[in-house]
């Protein structure tokens, strides 16, 4: 389901935008595609540090959109390639998925675990 086009994208830096919705409306928060884990089952593992707000808005609704991209990958139409992925994710503060990620980044206190429904390019 993961197109190598955005395997190769993971490759690089760029940032990623993680949407969450809650009460008061979408909420934003940014990581960086190399802190990205792509599991064995294809789902994203992402280290938590703070993300308190999407924390408590996946508590009420597990939806979750994601935009990544970068430059230095061909696109569509040239330089830059990008994706939206679509899909439900939750907090992992336990077990080896999170311990995995925990090894990688001492200051995580969490892992954003998230499965993906779908994936479109973008650009």
């Amino acid at each position: 389901m993961i197109p190598d086009k955005m395997i190769q994208i993971l490759k690089c830096e760029g940032v990623v935008a993680v949407v969450t919705q809650g009460d008061h409306g979408p909420h934003l928060v940014n990581t960086w595609n190399s802190y990205i884990h792509v599991t064995e089952d294809e789902r994203l593992l992402i280290p938590v540090g703070g993300m308190v707000c999407t924390e408590s808005n996946l508590a009420i609704n597990n939806s979750v959109l994601l935009t990544l991209g970068s430059r230095e990958v061909e696109g569509v139409h040239g330089a830059g390639a990008g994706f939206l992925i679509k899909g439900t994710a939750s907090f992992v503060k336990t077990g080896e998925r999170f311990s995995l990620m925990k090894a990688r980044f001492p200051w995580a206190r969490a892992t954003l675990e998230i499965t993906i429904l779908s994936v479109a390019q973008t650009l």
